[in-house]
């Protein structure tokens, strides 16, 4: 019976990897911080993914602006969905001029080259070169202060709205009121039906909670790095992990900015 279990151990520890499949502390090669923040990424996803996917459903719940129907000239209506270029089309210090998406294509820019400065702040920590990783990591930080920056200035205007406002029409105990409302909040909406703005301030509130959390780690990870404590650890392991979570939060911008910004 011995001779039976030891002639199954030796034969199990031959035909696998013991590190990989047989309880070891790096699976895949993978160590365990790192493939826990894999599977909070993959929750996270989730969770992105049903915000976008009721985006899409309440989007097209509504009718598109058809020049046909209501007017050659486009005016913001609660009776369809606004056009994006129509609502995102300013830029700060430039008033009164029609820009469609140049900030915002300025603000992915800004996110997207933030997470190039955190591939190279990987690849420095791989090199164990120290002040590279400090100085891309800075360059990061900036990037994500920029953004988030320039999302609150966003987020300002739409809430104030247009000089002109827009007019509506309300039945007020049996009579017909019109009035003017300026800007959205999660009651009223300048630029279309209420769920618009609920939707926008939602998800990219939810976002850019996101990339404040990731800015605060980066920060960390930054002194960390500047005090020399994964010098001394022989590792940067941990600028690989938050870049992970940075790398994640760029990628979902881009489909929040397809979602919001080009549908």
């Amino acid at each position: 019976m011995a001779a039976t279990a030891t002639t199954h151990t030796v034969a199990t520890d031959s035909t696998f990897d013991k590190k990989t499949w047989m309880g070891g502390v790096e699976p895949m090669n993978a160590s365990y911080g790192k493939l826990m923040m894999w599977f909070f990424l993959i929750s996270d996803t989730f969770t992105f993914s049903a915000l976008l996917v009721t985006y899409g459903l309440i989007r097209y719940s509504y009718p598109a602006w058809d020049p046909a129907i209501y007017g050659e000239v486009f005016k913001f209506s609660n009776l369809y969905w606004p056009i994006p270029e129509m609502v995102y089309n300013a830029v700060p210090f430039v008033h009164g001029v029609h820009l469609p998406l140049i900030f915002v294509g300025i603000m992915t820019f800004i996110l997207i080259f933030s997470s190039v400065t955190m591939v190279l702040a990987v690849e420095a920590g791989h090199r164990m070169d120290r002040k590279d990783v400090e100085k891309y990591m800075l360059w990061t930080i900036l990037g994500g202060f920029t953004f988030l920056g320039s999302q609150a200035w966003e987020w300002s205007h739409f809430i104030h709205g247009t000089e002109q406002g827009t007019v509506i029409t309300e039945l007020i105990n049996g009579e017909t009121v019109k009035r003017t409302i300026f800007g959205a909040n999660l009651v009223e909406n300048q630029y279309g039906p209420p769920a618009f703005a609920d939707l926008f301030f939602f998800i990219t509130g939810f976002h850019g909670t996101h990339v404040f959390s990731g800015v605060v780690l980066n920060i960390l990870i930054f002194y960390r790095a500047a005090t020399g404590l994964y010098a001394r650890r022989g590792h940067y392991e941990m600028v690989e992990k938050v870049g992970l979570y940075w790398h994640f939060v760029d990628l979902v911008w881009v489909f929040v900015f397809t979602f919001f910004y080009l549908v």
